[in-house]
């Protein structure tokens, strides 16, 4: 799980209401500047002592964590630890130049919690620290200007910095920052339904959904015609005649149908469109966000898909009516829809929300 440090020290207006937001968001961590300022913050929060520009007060107060500069302050964490043994310490780096940079590396390798500033807004050096800090046991806080920037920095070199420390502008800024560390998406329950009948029903338009990940084998996106039903697509990385794979994509449905997205949604295919979020899942019902490249609407032939559950729940699934579009079926068995059959088993996920444009509602709702 990420951290996410709200830095409030130069806060004057909105200040309490942005301290509230944040924990009632469960940010992990509010840093202060005065040990005042973290009197009375529940034991839920890591209350951070970092006093940057200012000399270390003789009192940490209720500060569970005091990040130190020893270029201003004139001590290291390891010197205050000997005094100060309840109290957890870090340190911060600024890095500016070659020196700061191996200064970094060093405290990520060494130190329980790293703070670290980065100038210039390439991540290349941050990505040294990460990969020089790989087997150390701290760590890394990176301070971020703005949620977007956040977000990057949790991806970069997959695995991202352990947590950031941003400095909200105005209220709802810790909310947005809870929504960027909350992004990992959760393992689904994947159900085995049974084909009950296919049937072709003429033209319409069906999308090709490019995304800017390679698929793995067992892994696609779900699709269905019902906010309630889907069943798992298959990229196209598994080879075909006549024409390469095209690991990045997948043949995924009729433009009407749903497949879950960020934050819990879903959305029609149709209105996907390049830097759209949607969640890829393998047949053991392991998910990630992907970013799509590009949405392919063309019309072709269509196949109509229809499935049952073990308790009766009925799913539909609207495909391109062709023999090199596939879905995923019980241990990653690749099926072609066209040659699919009653009795045959394929793979899907049954939501038990209905949807109100796209998010998950506890309504009535008859969909058919």
């Amino acid at each position: 799980m990420k951290l996410s440090w709200l830095d409030i020290r130069d806060l004057a207006e909105a200040r309490n209401a942005i301290v509230q937001e944040a924990l009632h968001q469960r940010l992990d961590g509010i840093v202060a500047a005065d040990p005042a300022e973290l009197e009375g913050l529940p034991p839920t929060v890591t209350k951070v002592l970092f006093p940057r520009g200012k000399s270390l007060p003789e009192d940490f107060g209720e500060a569970t964590v005091v990040i130190v500069d020893p270029a201003f302050h004139g001590t290291t964490p390891a010197e205050l630890a000997l005094e100060h043994p309840e109290v957890e310490f870090g340190r911060f780096v600024e890095i500016v130049d070659a020196q700061t940079l191996e200064d970094a590396c060093q405290s990520a390798r060494t130190e329980r919690w790293s703070l670290l500033l980065f100038r210039d807004p390439t991540k290349i050096p941050l990505e040294i620290v990460i990969a020089a800090s790989a087997a150390a046991r701290g760590s890394l806080i990176t301070v971020a200007a703005d949620v977007e920037e956040a977000e990057i920095i949790f991806g970069v070199l997959e695995h991202g910095s352990d947590g950031v420390m941003m400095a909200p502008r105005k209220v709802g800024d810790a909310t947005a920052l809870k929504t960027v560390v909350n992004a990992e998406t959760p393992d689904l329950a994947l159900a085995e339904l049974e084909v009950v009948s296919t049937e072709h029903v003429g033209m319409g338009e069906r999308a090709c959904i490019d995304t800017c990940t390679y698929f793995g084998k067992d892994e696609g996106i779900l699709v269905g015609s019902h906010s309630k039903g889907m069943i798992l697509c298959v990229s196209e990385t598994h080879p075909l005649p006549y024409m390469p794979t095209r690991p990045f994509r997948v043949n995924a449905g009729a433009i009407h149908s749903y497949t879950l997205s960020k934050d819990g949604r879903t959305n029609y295919l149709s209105e996907l469109k390049a830097g759209s979020k949607i969640v890829a899942a393998d047949v053991e019902g392991r998910t990630r966000l992907v970013t799509v490249g590009r949405v392919k609407i063309e019309t072709r032939p269509l196949i109509s898909v229809n499935a049952v559950s073990s308790d009766g729940r009925e799913v539909n699934l609207i495909l391109q009516d062709d023999w090199h579009v596939r879905v995923l079926g019980p241990g990653g068995a690749v099926l072609n829809s066209t040659e699919l059959k009653p009795g045959d088993k394929v793979l899907g996920y049954l939501p038990t929300e209905d949807r109100h444009v796209g998010y998950p509602l506890d309504e009535f709702c008859l969909e058919t």
